[in-house]
């Protein structure tokens, strides 16, 4: 979009140029008119100083300059002449203004009639010298208008980008703002323009506070009501384990899976509730190959289960990206368990990996029923589960690709849903900015 500053400086200054222009080209043309009512009553001076010569006395190399001429006739006999004037009559002896053509250029006549003597005297004045002598007059005038319009327009910028400081200012302090800050902006600080703008934007920073707030509470309440179960479950399992002595290496291994539920569901809600800044500070450099390999291995049984066919495709090299380690698990671990439960017993699933220009992608499709086309814009939201058969009759609560956008989205990556390379089924591909060292 065009800068603001430069539209009204653009603006003025064009909207003053085309004053000036055309007061100018109006000033031209009056100054031009006055020049040749000037120049014409030269002219007549000039006819009324001819008719007092002593037409007898004037020799023949007599000459008034290169721009006049003139001739005396007297019953069609030339009794006198400039230097430069023909031999035959300038004009017709019709007394007033006219133009003739003579020595290669054009003038500008007066016809006299002295009926005292009975002469005709014509006096001439060539055109182009006359005009010559008009323009350097207009532009003479004009020049200053030439020369003054930078300056205006120096002038019209600073004025502007005085008047645009409130604006800048603003921009300043919605800068500086912390990402936490959702306070009110001081409306009286700022240019009475700008009151509307600035209501606009604290009614927006109250509904994200409010939103922001009540994701807060219902993070709170989740923590509380998942925390509760699985501590009485813990509780419950202590005691029964003290009471079967005899199978405590089952119920060791069952309590420590519960351990490792409760602490997926903290780091879940750390993950929620973790603003863009904390999610900066938590990054590291993290090689997806290991980290994709490490995930299968620990879900194997997953897919050994239904039998289910694994292919993987890594290209040398590294598949370095910048990420938040758990986040990244989250969401490979929502995404090859989605795989896995929509495939069909011994069904396929194939996960890629590679470079792609400066992106790293990941790929992983499987040969399930797929998502219909119409639906798949909405099986990233919350809860949302797709309606077809085979699809409904599997267990889940709806929240896992939510899960795996909002991981994308904090890793800024690009996450794409297509139809798989099998004969049915789906493919997520999600493409990371690589890592590239600066040794």
């Amino acid at each position: 979009m065009t800068s603001i500053r430069f539209f009204l400086v653009a603006g003025i200054l064009a909207a003053l140029t085309l004053f000036n222009f055309v007061a100018a080209l109006r000033g031209y043309q009056s100054s031009m008119n006055e020049a040749e009512v000037l120049f014409d009553n030269e002219l007549l001076d000039l006819s009324r100083l001819v008719a007092n010569l002593d037409f007898t006395k004037i020799p023949d190399d007599f000459r008034l300059g290169n721009n006049l001429a003139f001739q005396v006739w007297q019953n069609d006999e030339l009794l006198g002449a400039s230097l430069h004037a023909p031999d035959d009559p300038i004009n017709a002896f019709l007394p007033g203004f006219d133009f003739a053509n003579f020595d290669g250029f054009r003038w500008r006549t007066y016809t006299r009639y002295q009926a005292q003597d009975n002469f005709w005297i014509i006096v001439a004045e060539r055109t182009d010298l006359r005009f010559i002598l008009a323009e350097n007059v207009v532009l003479e005038s004009i020049t200053p208008i030439l020369i003054g319009i930078p300056l205006i327009g120096l002038l019209i910028w600073l004025v502007v980008s005085h008047g645009l400081r409130p604006l800048k200012l603003l921009s300043t302090e919605l800068r500086n703002k912390d990402v936490n800050d959702l306070s009110p902006i001081d409306a009286q600080r700022s240019a009475r323009e700008l009151h509307q703008v600035i209501h606009s934007l604290n009614g927006l920073f109250q509904r994200l506070d409010e939103s922001l707030e009540r994701e807060k509470r219902f993070s709170a309440d989740a923590a509380h009501e998942l925390r509760t179960p699985i501590s009485a479950l813990k509780i419950q399992l202590h005691n029964l384990q003290q009471e079967i002595d005899d199978k405590g290496e089952s119920f060791l291994a069952l309590q420590q899976g519960v351990d490792r539920m409760q602490h997926l569901i903290e780091q879940l809600l750390s993950l929620y509730r973790m603003t863009p800044d904390q999610f900066r500070e938590n990054c590291e450099v993290i090689d997806l190959n290991h980290l994709t390999k490490d995930l299968i291995a620990q879900q194997y049984s997953l897919f050994e289960s239904k039998q289910q066919k694994l292919e993987i495709e890594q290209e040398a090299g590294k598949a370095q990206i910048v990420g938040e380690k758990f986040a990244l698990q989250t969401m490979l671990s929502n995404l090859l368990s989605n795989a896995s439960k929509y495939s069909p017993v011994k069904g396929k699933i194939r996960i890629r990996i590679y470079n792609e220009n400066t992106r790293v992608c990941l790929e992983i499709e499987d040969n399930g029923p797929g998502i219909p086309e119409q639906e798949r814009k909405h099986v990233f939201e919350r809860f949302y589960r797709t309606n077809q058969h085979e699809n409904s009759q599997v267990p889940g609560c709806g929240l896992g690709l939510t899960i795996v956008k909002h991981v994308a989205d904090l890793h800024h990556a690009h996450l794409f849903l297509q139809s798989s390379d099998f004969e049915s089924g789906v493919k997520f591909k999600v493409c990371f900015t690589g890592y590239r060292s600066s040794s």
